[in-house]
């Protein structure tokens, strides 16, 4: 073979191997590039502790007082509250359907005022199984399930009123009674502990008559004119709450009897306040319904979030008339 030839052919099989070669070459990798950065995941705002309080009704200031009680405490604690009750103190089938509606929602714990000691059983046994702490308030029910319950010493304050009574007229006598209901624990233990002390203390005083007006003062009126009327002996009127005592107030002012029957009261309101002034009324019990409601929202955040609470918190009552009605500490607990 040729020198030449042998040459074309090497050269040939040289271009050969470099096409090869260069056919199967990898592909370089693209330049690695920034990763994208990452969107925050939109989320909503955690929601607030929310806490419903439901009252034994709205017709009486001394509810607004509780109420503006309980939002202080919300505002304080951060957490929201509704509050709300039915129309009338009577109205036992509307606060059970509330208080239902209240679970509904699952709230971090509900406040109770009962317009009935013993119907709300079947839905605290409910209130237990969901987890959901129960706070009672002014009116305790009838059972063991509430954590707690933030209330005046209503058994203890109606005695002292049955004291005040006695004093006011001498120390015998008839005496009559007007309350708001035999079936919240407010009316139940006001009108015994007026009772129990009369009939403990003082066996020279008979109390002739115990009616119930459910808290409304034309039908509390009424009641305590026939009540006037049957006894013309009467010496004093006890109204156990709000609407009850007004109802008196009325029936004394409009049969003339001012002055010569000893009125005393329970709570406050203009009305009232205004009697004791005069001296159409003697002097009443008051409460403390801002601190109630204050005292039931905080028990409630307290029981959400696991600390252990007494059975009851006691609120506390005073003896006011017209010589003290105008001392600061008395203004503090007094509402219009």
């Amino acid at each position: 073979m040729k020198l030449s030839k042998f040459v074309s052919i090497l050269m040939a099989l040289t271009l050969v191997v470099s096409v090869l070669a260069a056919c199967g070459a990898p592909t370089p990798a693209p330049a690695a590039q920034d990763p994208e950065p990452q969107q925050p995941v939109a989320t909503d705002p955690p929601a607030k502790i929310y806490i419903p309080v439901i009252s034994k009704g709205f017709q009486h200031q001394f509810w607004q007082a509780v109420k503006a009680g309980s939002e202080q405490a919300a505002a304080d604690l951060g957490v929201e509250i509704t509050f709300e009750g039915p129309e009338s103190e009577a109205m036992v089938d509307k606060q059970v359907e509330m208080f239902q509606t209240a679970l509904d929602k699952k709230p971090a714990a509900i406040c109770l005022a009962a317009v009935d000691s013993k119907a709300f059983q079947p839905l605290l046994e409910k209130a237990k199984e969901a987890g959901i702490p129960v706070i009672g308030f002014d009116s305790g029910v009838d059972s063991d399930i509430p954590v707690t319950t933030a209330a005046t010493d209503n058994v203890a304050a109606a005695a002292l009123a049955a004291d005040k009574m006695v004093e006011l007229i001498g120390g015998e006598g008839e005496v009559a009674i007007i309350a708001h209901d035999q079936t919240s624990r407010t009316g139940i233990d006001r009108v015994k502990g007026f009772t129990d002390q009369i009939a403990a203390k003082y066996p020279n005083v008979t109390i002739v008559d115990t009616q119930y007006g459910a808290g409304d003062q034309l039908k509390s009126t009424d009641l305590a004119k026939a009540i006037i009327q049957a006894h013309p002996n009467l010496k004093g009127f006890f109204g156990a709450n709000e609407g009850s005592i007004i109802g008196v107030l009325n029936a004394v002012k409009e049969l003339g009897m001012e002055g010569k029957i000893t009125v005393i009261g329970y709570d406050s309101g203009q009305q009232q306040m205004d009697a004791i002034r005069s001296g159409a009324e003697a002097g009443a019990i008051t409460q403390n319904p801002v601190g109630i409601g204050y005292k039931c929202v905080e028990a409630a955040y307290k029981a959400y979030m696991g600390e252990t609470l007494p059975k009851t918190i006691d609120t506390g009552f005073m003896w006011y008339d017209k010589t003290n009605i105008d001392d600061p500490t008395i203004q503090a607990v007094l509402y219009k």
